[in-house]
């Protein structure tokens, strides 16, 4: 089973995934921004979304993942290009993967809030700097694939606490809310 928060919000994607880490038990959590950060290639558009060696990576080791230890693995991570949705997921599909897509729904002004109270690289102001610029651009195109995604994905409520998300998500999970890519 893998469970797939995306939205906007890294913070608030990745807190509730913290929240129902510790609710899961067993299980595995991945960043894919970590994964994508290991690469030693200059990527021309600027995002790494668009390097089809990393969607195969991202979708190869959550196969893994879920093979050897089969457990859930959660992925906090929002995709904005629907192909590369279909990509990945139609590899986890036919990989006999479950998949529980969740999106949190936040805020423009709430979003660029979080990020500037975030700090990416405290030793480095001018590359926390050009990080936090790279985040607030990618506001509207993480909020437009809100409107690209597959059918079966849940919208929360961003704005709740970790605690209510990682509630509202594992009920859904338990009760096969949603499921499938």
């Amino acid at each position: 089973m893998l469970i797939r928060n995306a939205g906007p919000d890294a913070w608030a994607r990745q807190t509730g995934g913290e929240e129902r880490v510790d609710r899961l038990g067993e299980r595995c959590v991945r960043q894919r921004e970590e994964h994508a950060r290991r690469l030693i290639v200059e990527v021309p558009t600027g995002d790494f979304q668009d390097l089809r060696l990393w969607r195969r990576q991202v979708a190869d080791l959550a196969v893994g993942l879920v093979e050897e230890y089969d457990r859930p693995v959660l992925v906090p991570m929002t995709l904005v290009n629907p192909g590369y949705v279909d990509e990945i997921f139609g590899a986890l599909k036919d990989a006999g993967i479950d998949v529980h897509h969740f999106f949190l729904k936040v805020s423009r002004e709430i979003l660029a809030k979080r990020i500037d109270g975030r700090s990416f690289t405290p030793d480095n102001p001018e590359q926390d700097e050009r990080v936090r610029r790279w985040c607030k651009d990618r506001i509207e195109p993480c909020m437009a694939a809100a409107d690209t995604l597959p059918s079966d994905t849940v919208f929360l409520n961003g704005e709740l606490t970790p605690q209510e998300l990682a509630e509202q998500v594992l009920a859904r999970v338990r009760a096969g809310g949603t499921s499938g890519a």
